[in-house]
């Protein structure tokens, strides 16, 4: 079964949709997708490094790259053929403006929008057991859903994991689209993957599942620092503003 793709995130959509050479006729129209327009907008007009660009728009930065090796061939096509360009479509949605990722001063803050039937402003993950966060990672058999919608929750649900072990649920929690999670311990191998899907990672976090998600999204979560999975006897906490692991919120919080 194919991998489902993820959400690209766009910081705002194109005033303009479309271009058309000045001749009598058309060779034809070429559409380059939103999540294609937001690539060259960032590499090619901001001067952006493609690793940059693919933590804006969480995503790999091998799929950035292909992005703009797409994105730059239909430019190309359109000015060599003389074929009118359509800006319209693609996997995306419309950011909150998150500035840890260098979101500008146009991001459509608080704009819910999503551009995908099924999606959702943000979603968040925790392993889960008997309304606790489930202390190992690798090992959860549920994961608890958390959709939210301008910064509260609107919907949650329990999935169940389809493997066990850091690799499997990693590749779970991405083709579930999720965009954070929280958890306890988890592998430096889980910790990488989930950052090459570009998913958030707030870990060293025990407790009330539903509690910590609340934290988070007040600014207010704390994490444990150098986590993994064997999380019992480091007592070193912070705030995510301070995690290596990229979980920085405003305020000194691990927030959304």
């Amino acid at each position: 079964m194919a991998r489902p793709t993820r959400c690209r995130r766009v910081c705002t959509e194109p005033d303009c949709r479309g271009f058309a050479p000045r001749t009598a006729e058309s060779a034809g129209e070429t559409v380059l997708t939103v999540d294609e327009y937001e690539v060259i907008r960032l590499v090619d007009y901001e001067g952006r490094t493609h690793e940059q660009c693919a933590a804006q728009m969480k995503i790999s930065r091998t799929t950035a790259t292909e992005i703009y090796e797409s994105a730059r061939f239909k430019v190309a096509d359109c000015l060599v053929n003389g074929k009118a360009l359509s800006i319209s479509g693609g996997h995306y949605r419309v950011c909150q403006g998150d500035r840890e990722y260098g979101c500008g001063r146009n991001c459509r803050w608080g704009d819910n929008q999503v551009k995908r039937t099924g999606g959702s402003t943000m979603r968040i993950a925790v392993p889960y057991e008997d309304g606790l966060v489930f202390q190992h990672f690798g090992h959860t058999s549920q994961m608890k859903l958390y959709d939210i919608v301008d910064g509260k929750i609107a919907q949650e649900r329990l999935a169940d994991t389809t493997g066990s072990g850091h690799g499997a649920l990693a590749g779970f929690l991405s083709g579930q689209g999720v965009d954070v999670l929280i958890c306890g311990g988890i592998g430096g191998g889980a910790q990488q993957a989930l950052a090459q899907a570009g998913i958030r990672l707030c870990g060293g976090v025990a407790g009330d599942a539903d509690g910590a998600v609340k934290n988070f999204l007040a600014g207010t979560l704390n994490y444990q620092a150098d986590v993994h999975c064997s999380h019992h006897g480091h007592e070193h906490h912070g705030h995510c503003g301070e995690d290596k692991h990229g979980c920085a919120g405003s305020g000194g919080g691990c927030g959304a």
